[in-house]
């Protein structure tokens, strides 16, 4: 499970594979953060309906949304505001964690992160 928060530098709770995270030893507390509700059905897509052939339909502007999918959404934007406001103020309590989550990460040549030591 990974996420920015989404207020400092607008990364989603998402679920992510460990090859594609580069650890640090930076380490961030959890106290009084609740990810009870978040488990697979958070992360399930919700599937399209298909109409029925015809030439006209084959494009939608996709503009058509249902109760459902609203709902969804919101749902998901609440608890992203809840789980990122307890881990905020965990952030605040280490000395410049929130300028160094902010700050834009990249690597050039030859530069390898499991080299890279702070």
């Amino acid at each position: 499970l990974v996420t920015g928060p989404y207020k400092i530098n607008g990364v989603p709770l998402r679920r992510i594979n460990q090859a594609y995270v580069i650890p640090t030893s930076t380490k961030v507390g959890l106290n009084g953060v609740n990810a009870s509700s978040i488990n697979d059905d958070f992360f399930a897509r919700v599937k399209s309906k298909r109409s029925s052939g015809g030439k006209g339909e084959f494009v939608t502007d996709g503009a058509e949304e249902s109760e459902e999918d609203k709902a969804n959404k919101k749902r998901k934007r609440d608890e992203q505001v809840k789980f990122d406001a307890a881990l905020i103020k965990n952030i605040a309590q280490v000395d410049s964690l929130k300028q160094y989550l902010g700050a834009r990460f990249s690597l050039r040549n030859r530069q390898y992160p499991h080299l890279l030591k702070v």
